[in-house]
């Protein structure tokens, strides 16, 4: 078996000679960097469209999502067991003879939050850890506060103010 022959080393200068720079060749390298300097704005003009209109196609395919889990949601909105499921948990509604009870626990009860919520109507209410055990009464009846005030506007005339001079 023969090795292959190893190949002369090409020196640079050796390579060069065998090339020509004549009119032929300077056209075509004027007609290359012509072309590459005209179409490169273009092509770049060209990807950052495609993006733009993947981006848009994109948005539209989320927007037509949308609508569907919107008409679906509008849907199980049209079902009176949905709308009476929603009320029970949103709401805490109950059917009629159905006693409600609302447990929270004393360990989930954020007693420092003050936005608002039962949380912080609770930390206002009560500055301590302890449950009662009395049984407390309140001092106005709502129900004659509601007749007093009946009566009051059926009965008083309307008082008319000066503005001071």
């Amino acid at each position: 078996m023969k090795r292959p022959a190893k190949a002369a080393p090409v020196s640079v200068s050796a390579a060069l000679r065998g090339f020509r720079l004549n009119t032929y060749t300077l056209t075509l390298l004027t007609v290359i960097v012509f072309g590459v300097v005209t179409l490169a704005p273009r092509v770049q003009t060209w990807v950052i469209q495609r993006q733009q209109i993947a981006e848009a196609q994109a948005a539209v395919d989320k927007a037509k999502q949308d609508v569907l889990d919107m008409q679906e949601e509008r849907k199980r909105w049209e079902d009176p067991v949905y709308i009476r499921a929603q009320a029970r948990d949103r709401l805490y509604y109950v059917m009629p003879g159905e006693v409600s009870y609302l447990v929270m626990d004393a360990d989930g009860v954020d007693m420092s939050d003050t936005s608002g919520t039962v949380g912080a109507m609770l930390a206002e209410r009560a500055n301590t850890d302890e449950i009662s055990t009395d049984i407390r009464q309140t001092s106005n009846n709502w129900v004659d506060a509601v007749l007093e005030s009946v009566i009051r506007a059926g009965i008083e005339e309307p008082v008319e103010e000066t503005v001071g001079e």
